[in-house]
């Protein structure tokens, strides 16, 4: 008879358990997208672990940093937690506009994007870190396959053509290759800088790479509207139109749908705030020290429950 009555308790107890989550929100998986860069999988998986802690299934889902957005619109990506919102194409402003896409906030990241070059550099091209500088050196940045211009490691095309439009738009004596991936990028200019060898990559900020190597910034005039899109708003003769990289607002973004369909996750991604400290740190030891991401994901979770235990409890 006991043995009766704890088993029908707990049927009852799953029941109710299910009634509670099923108010919450849905139990299909919630599916997270998955760039091509380090600190934005390590943003995906600390967000993803603490879903799971707070009782939703998640799925992770590779996509590029373009493409993704059509698939956040249709509902085919769920939640975006590191969208730079400076290199996203035409789509994105039109997707937010028309309401499918929501912009939940700031991730927390102070970001920097841009040119940069090792420190060395500026014996060899001086006035750095001037723009125009740089521009009267830049056969100082020459490789044998750009020579006589300067060489710009761009970022991968999938990531978007900034730096070639801009170099294409105002006529600088510079060639861009693209990289293939953040990791071929590294590992170019960490050759590069144990050679001494002339190196000039588009970049950003935070990354671990600033605690290892001395890299550097070229000073960039102000973006505005016009920057890469007409010769006479990129560089100039006289510099007096001179322009640079927009800056990145770093969002999280979400399916129209997601908080209707997960309430809950709604607001812990809400709550979701990382620091370029916190990044940088968790980079160093997956990209320099070799440790598998999950891991390191699950370290920090370990360490720092009382960073993120506010954010589950509100997705409860």
């Amino acid at each position: 008879m006991k043995l009766r009555y704890k088993l029908l308790s707990l049927v009852v107890c799953a029941l109710f358990s299910a009634n509670v989550f099923a108010a919450d929100g849905s139990s299909d998986p919630i599916k997270i997208a998955i760039n091509d860069w380090t600190g934005q999988h390590l943003t995906a998986h600390i967000t993803g672990q603490l879903l799971q802690k707070a009782g939703f299934n998640i799925e992770f889902v590779t996509a590029g940093t373009v493409p993704q957005l059509a698939a956040i619109a249709q509902g085919n990506i769920h939640l975006q937690t590191e969208l730079w919102d400076n290199n996203v194409g035409e789509i994105y402003p039109k997707a937010v506009e028309a309401g499918e896409i929501i912009v939940i906030g700031s991730l927390g990241l102070q970001p920097r994007e841009g040119w940069m070059y090792p420190g060395y550099m500026e014996e060899k091209c001086p006035g750095l870190p001037s723009h125009t500088a740089l521009i009267e050196c830049a056969q100082a940045f020459a490789g044998p396959d750009t020579f006589p211009k300067g060489r710009v490691i761009t970022y991968p095309a999938s990531w978007g053509t900034k730096s070639k439009d801009l170099i294409e738009a105002a006529e600088l004596p510079l060639q861009p290759v693209a990289g293939g991936s953040d990791g071929a990028m590294i590992a170019e200019l960490k050759a590069a800088y144990a050679a001494n060898e002339p190196s000039l990559m588009m970049f950003w900020a935070p990354h671990w790479i600033h605690a290892e190597l001395d890299m550097k910034w070229v000073d960039m005039p102000p973006a505005h509207p016009n920057c890469g899109s007409e010769p006479e708003h990129g560089f100039s003769a006289d510099h007096v139109n001179d322009c640079g990289f927009e800056q990145a607002n770093v969002l999280k973004i979400v399916w129209h749908g997601f908080g209707e369909k997960w309430p809950g996750a709604l607001k812990l991604v809400e709550a979701l705030n990382i620091d370029n400290a916190t990044q940088n740190t968790l980079m160093l030891e997956v990209d320099n020290k070799g440790r598998a991401l999950e891991e390191v994901v699950t370290e920090w979770i370990g360490a720092n429950e009382s960073v993120w235990a506010d954010w589950v409890a509100a997705a409860q």
